[in-house]
């Protein structure tokens, strides 16, 4: 059972109202996530920001989906794993093989290896990176900005993680289920 509400779009009012109506016109639906951080327009406001801030970085859609398996697969978020599976498939038009291997932080591509690697160890470690880490990242060709880039999606993806596991968001997009609990 969800533990927050999610708005209805039809009733909506306000600012809300006005970023589903924004949500909706791009995906053609308003999934239950958004409708549940609805409730706070500010907060739904500054998820889109920074969603739509990092879509345009150098790393490219493919990374990002890739980022967004591994942190929901090392926070557990069933919802966010369900999303990002069904996105990176048919937006992404990723492989099942490589989503799975992202999940566990793995790729046959060395450089987006070190991209995943770098994603987990910022979840495991809570930020708390150290210069092995980073060299270890550089060294398979992340640029500093990338690197940037890789701490804002995995800002991004925490942040949905801890509000739909919070929220016990009703998933919207077919199951799928984390390997493990949550790394602590």
């Amino acid at each position: 059972m969800t533990r927050l509400k999610a708005q209805n779009p039809d009733t909506a009012s306000g600012k809300t109202k006005e970023l589903f109506d924004s949500i909706h016109s791009k995906f053609g639906v308003v999934p239950n996530m958004m409708r549940t951080m609805g409730n706070s327009p500010a907060f739904l406001e500054g998820y889109l920001n920074l969603s739509g801030s990092l879509s345009g970085g150098t790393l490219g859609v493919k990374a990002a989906a890739l980022i967004a398996l591994a942190v929901a697969e090392s926070n557990a978020c069933n919802y966010c794993l369900s999303a990002h599976t069904y996105l990176g498939a048919n937006l992404a038009k990723l492989d099942t093989d490589v989503m799975e291997a992202a999940r566990l932080g793995k790729s046959k591509d060395t450089k987006t290896e070190a991209i995943l690697t770098f994603a987990q160890t910022l979840v495991r470690k809570r930020g708390h990176v150290d210069d092995i880490d980073v060299s270890a990242v550089k060294a398979a060709g992340v640029t500093e900005g990338e690197v940037g880039e890789i701490i804002g999606h995995v800002s991004l993806n925490t942040l949905t993680n801890y509000f739909n596991n919070t929220a016990n968001t009703e998933i919207d997009f077919p199951l799928v289920e984390a390997h493990q609990l949550a790394v602590v």
